[in-house]
């Protein structure tokens, strides 16, 4: 879904995912309800001096405006207690990309996460202590406010309770919120990186189905795609640490393939011969002595039968690829190459074409680490 970037903070873009726009009514009409209002009454009764009575807010308007105020100052918030991640991130030189607010809450991209241990601890409990901080703040400011007040009452005890919950669920041992990157840090203290990814997102994933079974038997859809969230994200995180583990070490020239190859004046025909011998889907394209780029077998679909003896390599030649040094790391050019949305990419040295890589190297190296370690 698409983003709007409505502002900066430390030069991090803020941006509002459409979700929420859909979103935020929903939640401000939940919130107004008679029935959540009496609840957030009675806890807002224990943190002010004075009494609210529920049924001052039935009155005209009242409902929408703290329904109103109460989400978007929950989403204001969630930006605060990612804000407070990207700070501690900063403080060990790590930038963040952007703050991204969406249905489900908020998300720091951060450029890359530390793997020491005490670093990935304090980032991931910046957030929830920065909650735990604007909570203070919130009850504090409710004790100055008049009882003539009655919507700003409401409003600043609602933000107060609301940032502790806050603070609690993100502690929740369920990677990759809070709380999992808190249980992975701990566990990396005493077992490789990888391995603690692996338990921290294991954990993560029974709490994702236990989100989701109380989201079917409540009939809450939060919960439920809370619970899909996570399981998503869990399982994605564990696959992403566990391929850069794999090709540690690994550079661009060790994958890269420069044979076999074709020559751009061939048939098409002489092309399916060359790819099943090779056992390739892609094979190089030369002309002369030079790589001009990369011809795969779903170009073959696009030629009549007839046309396979007089078509020549170079109508079905691919050039415009991503390009790679040859020196980059392997994980850093598999990332480069998936947010380019390729399958392959020419690989240079010197300013000269000298092969490419493509998934299927991506996927043999992995086969082979994978063969040769233990995780």
């Amino acid at each position: 879904m698409r983003n709007l970037t409505i502002g900066s903070v430390w030069g991090i873009p803020i941006r509002l995912n459409v979700s929420l726009l859909v979103f935020l009514p929903i939640l401000a009409w939940l919130l107004g309800s008679g029935e959540q209002i009496g609840v957030y009454v009675g806890v807002i009764n224990g943190l002010w001096p004075g009494s609210l009575d529920p049924a001052t807010f039935q009155v005209g308007a009242r409902s929408w405006t703290i329904g109103l105020l109460g989400a978007a100052g929950l989403f204001v918030s969630v930006a605060v207690h990612e804000l407070g991640h990207a700070w501690a991130a900063l403080r060990y030189g790590i930038r963040t990309e952007s703050i991204t607010l969406w249905l489900l809450g908020g998300l720091a991209s951060l450029e890359s996460m530390p793997k020491e241990w005490n670093r990935e601890l304090w980032i991931a409990l910046a957030g929830p202590a920065t909650s735990l901080l604007l909570a203070g703040l919130f009850a504090l400011a409710l004790q100055a406010v008049p009882a003539g007040a009655p919507v700003v009452i409401f409003t600043l005890g609602f933000l107060a309770v609301v940032n502790v919950v806050l603070a609690a669920f993100n502690l929740l041992p369920a990677f990759p919120m809070d709380g999992g990157r808190v249980l992975r840090a701990l566990l990396a203290r005493k077992r490789p990186y990888a391995s603690a990814t692996h338990v921290a997102a294991r954990v993560g994933t029974l709490f994702a189905l236990a989100f989701v079974l109380l989201g079917v038997l409540s009939l809450q859809i939060v919960l439920l795609l809370v619970g899909l969230f996570i399981y998503v994200a869990a399982t994605s995180e564990s696959r992403t640490v566990l391929t850069e583990e794999l090709l540690e070490g690994l550079t661009v020239r060790m994958l890269a393939t420069t044979e076999p190859s074709v020559d751009v004046d061939e048939p098409a025909s002489q092309l399916l011969d060359r790819l099943l011998s090779a056992r390739r889907t892609d094979l190089l394209v030369r002309d002369g002595e030079a790589i001009v780029g990369v011809v795969r077998a779903g170009a073959l679909r696009q030629l009549a039968p007839a046309e396979f003896e007089s078509t020549p390599v170079s109508a079905l030649v691919a050039t415009d690829l991503p390009r790679l040094d040859a020196d980059l790391g392997a994980f850093d050019a598999l990332v480069a190459m998936n947010q380019a949305g390729g399958d392959v990419a020419l690989v240079e040295e010197a300013g000269r074409v000298v092969g490419a890589i493509s998934a299927e190297d991506f996927a043999a190296a992995l086969a082979l680490q994978r063969g040769t370690r233990e995780f």
